[in-house]
């Protein structure tokens, strides 16, 4: 039986993470809550762009959800979390280097220019089948998040918009949006996962 939040806040990071590893997301949640602003503080200093380190952030939390299971209590959970955001940032400014090094002008020699041969691209119709049936279920548990958690996760993971701009759409402070946000994710995860197997819908948000 998952404690409720005021229960949540009197409990200990290592017992939170027992919480978490069995299930409990409102356990995660707090742990979020907690490590949230050490954490973007810590991206932003890597990154040097709020948004650049709001995403990283949120992506290593994401990570940190898949893998609670892979923790093991012989290190400080901040410690553990550090590292995946650390790890994160680390990705992004080595994708950011690559994207500056590669121009289109590369693949043109003198008055000769290179023929760029894209791959393929196009389903199976097996393929296709599954996509139509996985995006049926997507949109029906998504359907099924509460308007509260809803509404957020359609802003930011589905309109892409940036969290400034979901925040001030819904009339809430950025750290609410961001709140709202992963335990709407969380909340679309253990909906999707009653489909594993069948329809593998799980694997939308791996």
């Amino acid at each position: 039986m998952q404690k409720n939040s005021m229960e949540l806040k009197k409990i200990a990071d290592e017992e939170l993470v027992g919480f978490a590893q069995q299930g409990d997301n409102a356990a995660f949640a707090e742990l979020v809550r907690r490590h949230q602003t050490s954490c973007f503080k810590l991206a932003l200093s890597i990154l040097r762009d709020r948004s650049d380190a709001e995403d990283e952030v949120q992506n290593a939390l994401w990570k940190a959800y898949e893998h609670i299971g892979q923790f093991h209590q012989d290190a400080k959970f901040s410690t553990w979390l550090t590292r995946i955001v650390v790890n994160q940032c680390l990705m992004r400014l080595r994708q950011m280097k690559r994207a500056r090094l590669v121009y289109l002008e590369d693949a043109v020699q003198g008055e000769e220019q290179m023929a760029l041969d894209l791959p393929e691209q196009s389903d199976t119709p097996e393929q296709a089948l599954g996509r139509t049936e996985v995006s049926q279920v997507l949109r029906g548990e998504i359907s099924r998040i509460p308007p509260l958690l809803r509404n957020v996760f359609l802003l930011r993971d589905v309109q892409q918009l940036p969290m400034a701009d979901v925040a001030e759409q819904l009339g809430i402070s950025i750290a609410a949006a961001k709140s709202r946000l992963l335990r709407a994710r969380l909340e679309l995860r253990t909906r999707l996962e009653r489909h594993e197997g069948r329809l593998g819908a799980a694997t939308l948000l791996a």
